[in-house]
């Protein structure tokens, strides 16, 4: 039987677009000779799988994606829009791929919200066992519209860096993701937890910064972040993928305490 049990599944197009553009830049994604990749949980209409299958395969043509639902009508509504290469299976954390391969990419976004946290870590570790060698599971959450997104990276050992990214224009403060944190830190926003510290220090950063915003609000952000890292927090990648309202930490900069 499949692990899990059927969500909400609200969806909207485009709404997966910021998490899409990090998976097609990591190396879980672009090492493998032949890259598979999961779509998992995608909801009530196909659409986040398909536009994940197109934007992969621009970069790599090979690229195969798999949307797995708990749901079997969700799953027969994926019929129409399956092509070579972009297929639709019934399934849950369990991650049952038709060729029995294991995943380069799993992409779990906006599932595991609507759980207990008490349960990420069990998921977590059925999911990350499905993972081939290198590969990585994308925990997050994103608004109705793709505009604040954050995830996280799970390797087979463990969840490894924390993500955020936002759409900068018209962005009045950075901390707005904490209504969009995965659920292993939805919670543990409080006084006396790492990512809360983040989130305080974003928005007072963010505020120091605000002599960049007449250079524009991209300007304005990479102050922002580079005064993080001045800080000590343990801030990943370089300006390139600043520059696209992202910010990648160390996992154990936010891991719960």
């Amino acid at each position: 039987m499949p692990e899990g049990r059927i969500t909400r599944g609200t969806t909207g197009t485009n709404r997966l677009r910021r998490v899409d553009r990090w998976i097609a830049a990591s190396p879980s994604f672009l090492a493998p000779q032949r890259p598979l990749v999961v779509d998992l949980g995608y909801g009530a209409a196909p659409w986040t799988a398909s536009e994940l299958f197109d934007r992969l395969r621009r970069i790599r043509p090979e690229t195969r994606v798999v949307g797995i639902e708990i749901d079997p009508e969700r799953v027969a509504a994926g019929a129409s829009y399956a092509r070579p290469g972009l297929e639709f299976v019934r399934g849950g954390f369990e991650v049952p791929l038709p060729t029995g391969r294991r995943a380069d990419v799993i992409r779990a976004m906006n599932v595991l919200r609507q759980y207990d946290e008490g349960e990420v870590d069990a998921a977590w570790a059925l999911m990350r066992s499905r993972l081939a060698s290198g590969g990585v599971l994308v925990d997050g959450t994103s608004n109705e519209v793709g505009r604040v997104a954050s995830w996280v990276a799970v390797g087979s050992a463990g969840p490894q860096t924390f993500t955020v990214s936002l759409r900068l224009k018209e962005l009045e403060r950075p901390g707005i993701v904490e209504e969009r944190l995965p659920k292993a830190l939805i919670h543990r926003n409080v006084d006396g937890e790492r990512v809360h510290d983040l989130l305080v220090d974003l928005d007072r950063f963010w505020a120091h910064a605000a002599p960049y915003g007449q250079f524009g609000e991209v300007q304005r952000w990479l102050n922002t972040v580079e005064r993080l890292a001045d800080a000590g927090w343990p801030v990943r990648d370089g300006r390139r993928r600043w520059r696209l309202g992202e910010l990648t930490l160390d996992w154990a900069s936010v891991a719960p305490r």
